[in-house]
């Protein structure tokens, strides 16, 4: 017992000082837990106790889906089925076919083992890729849509990857009765979800959050969330499909957004342990001694994958998106630890085998964070980018107004400033908000105005003013004394919702202030009194 908190005390104490220090060279946190696990697996001798870590790490897995889920409601998932099964169905089909050719004919592996390789190979990170599509907002960006629908397919893919090594390790069983047990059980849980499952969630969310404890309504998404992962590992799919399903329900409800909010905490915790127990598999002295076979193998795989990833994507996508997308998944992902493992415990794989396949696995995920969060500079080296935020063209206007934040208040003046025919521009650091006033025919760019490029490309210092539409203080404070500093005169006006608001930027040359309630009111009792009159 002291043992394990002496391990949990380290570990946290060490991820946290290797995050820091990362953080100052704006290294992904990723890489502190993943090197955490890697340090810490041979002092403790942590691959004792592995059986408990993966548990726990898998649940980190199930969050995020769970939360992609919550962005996935039915209808949108029909809008999406062409990039879900076709795209999905040819991404893991064709990369798979590839590298069973080279496992099988270059390699000279058996054919069940060049199998098991390819198909395991053909899979992407879930966990790397899809927290940084929600953390970017990319995830409503073109290519993070196809990607997105690409990782569901591979979490599905999963299921008859596990069935296909039980079958291969199990002579007694037939394919046939696989298919049939696997087909019968999908049946199962996807009635009972949307059926059972869909009233029992609405009712038990509807019922805690009535009562207004919020550990109680914690409490009930938290057996939503394993009740569902739960069934669906019993019927043997991957807890990870459940809560998605779950996801799905919820999605369906009023509730979504509180329901995500409260378990951002819990999967961010349990992501992190997932990473850290990536660590644990590094073996150092086997990488050592076969360093140059598994950057050789490492490299070819994330080449392959990245190839065939683009070719299927630019039938749909430009250049740009196609290059974007096969960056984010050419890694080999998470879910390749359970195959080796189980291929190599039914004896499919050799241990060394398994052990090198693992290491390739793990020296790819590492790598993922730095690809992904420098996505759109490495996209840049082929092609022009729109989406990368802060690298803005420099407009041609004079005399515009340029309005920061396109929420609800940002949409009504844009409109109504485009009903008097004014030059105005937009800039927000929401992509989603970006692309939807480029739907409506807006000058809009993905950025952050208090940057000094920002600032030059959208000519606030020829701007007639600058409209301040956010709600966040920390944030108009930023923005306002970033403009400010470029231009001591700029004409700004900014919306305020108390006026202790106003107290913490009275210290600024802002030249007007809104109080959204004190406006509302007024309006509202001169709207009374014609009425009365």
């Amino acid at each position: 017992m002291e043992t394990t908190l002496l391990i949990i005390f380290l570990s946290l104490a060490l991820a946290t000082v290797l995050n820091l220090i990362l953080k100052k060279l704006s290294i992904s946190h990723i890489i502190g837990y993943i090197l955490t696990g890697a340090i810490m697996a041979p002092i403790f001798d942590i691959g004792a106790h592995n059986d408990v870590l993966l548990l726990i790490a898998e649940f980190g897995i199930v969050f995020l889906m769970f939360t992609i889920g919550l962005e996935m409601p039915i209808d949108k998932l029909k809008k999406m089925k062409e990039l879900l099964f076709l795209n999905g169905s040819l991404q893991v089909g064709i990369s798979a076919i590839i590298i069973f050719l080279i496992s099988k004919f270059i390699f000279a592996i058996d054919t069940n083992s060049s199998i098991i390789i390819a198909l395991a190979f053909s899979l992407s990170s879930t966990a790397i890729v899809l927290s940084y599509l929600k953390q970017s907002k990319d995830i409503y960006t073109p290519y993070g849509e196809s990607s997105t629908a690409i990782l569901v397919f591979q979490d599905l893919a999963v299921i008859p990857i596990l069935l296909l090594i039980s079958f291969l390790s199990n002579e007694t069983l037939s394919m046939s009765e696989i298919v049939l047990k696997t087909v019968l059980s999908a049946v199962i849980i996807i009635v009972f979800m949307f059926t059972i499952g869909k009233k029992a969630s609405t009712w038990l969310l509807q019922f805690s959050s009535n009562s207004r404890l919020e550990e109680l309504f914690l409490g009930s998404v938290m057996s939503i969330l394993f009740g569902a992962s739960i069934l669906a590992h019993y019927l043997g799919f991957t807890y990870s499909l459940g809560a998605f399903i779950a996801g799905m329900i919820i999605a369906e409800t009023k509730y979504h957004i509180k329901v995500e909010s409260d378990i951002v905490s819990y999967k961010d915790l349990l992501l992190g342990t997932f990473f850290f127990s990536v660590g644990t598999k590094i073996d150092a002295s086997f990488l050592i001694s076969n360093i140059h076979y598994v950057f050789l193998i490492f490299i070819a795989v994330m080449l392959i994958k990245a190839l065939v990833i683009y070719a299927i994507m630019r039938r749909k996508l430009n250049k740009s998106d196609s290059i974007k997308s096969a960056l984010a998944l050419c890694q080999v992902g998470e879910f390749s630890f359970a195959v080796f493992a189980l291929a190599s415990t039914d004896g499919l794989l050799e241990n060394d085998t398994a052990k090198f396949l693992i290491l390739v696995t793990t020296l790819s995920m590492i790598l993922t964070p730095f690809i992904v969060n420098n996505i759109y500079k490495l996209a840049s080296y082929f092609v022009v980018e729109f989406y990368e935020s802060d690298k803005i063209t420099p407009i041609n206007k004079k005399d515009h107004i340029v309005i920061c934040g396109y929420s609800m208040l940002g949409r009504i003046i844009a409109m109504q400033l485009n009903e008097k025919g004014k030059p105005f521009v937009i800039i927000s650091d929401n992509l989603k908000h970006v692309l939807l006033a480029r739907k409506n025919g807006y000058m809009a760019y993905f950025g952050h105005i208090e940057k000094l490029p920002v600032l030059e490309s959208l000519k606030v210092d020829e701007a007639q003013s600058i409209i301040v539409a956010l709600s966040n203080l920390k944030e108009k404070r930023l923005i306002c004394e970033a403009i400010l500093n470029f231009k001591a005169d700029s004409k700004l006006i900014v919306k305020i919702d108390s006026l202790d608001e106003k107290k913490e930027l009275r210290d600024l040359n802002i030249n007007q202030f809104v109080h959204s309630q004190l406006e509302t009111a007024k309006l509202i009792v001169d709207k009374a009194l014609d009425i009365q009159n």
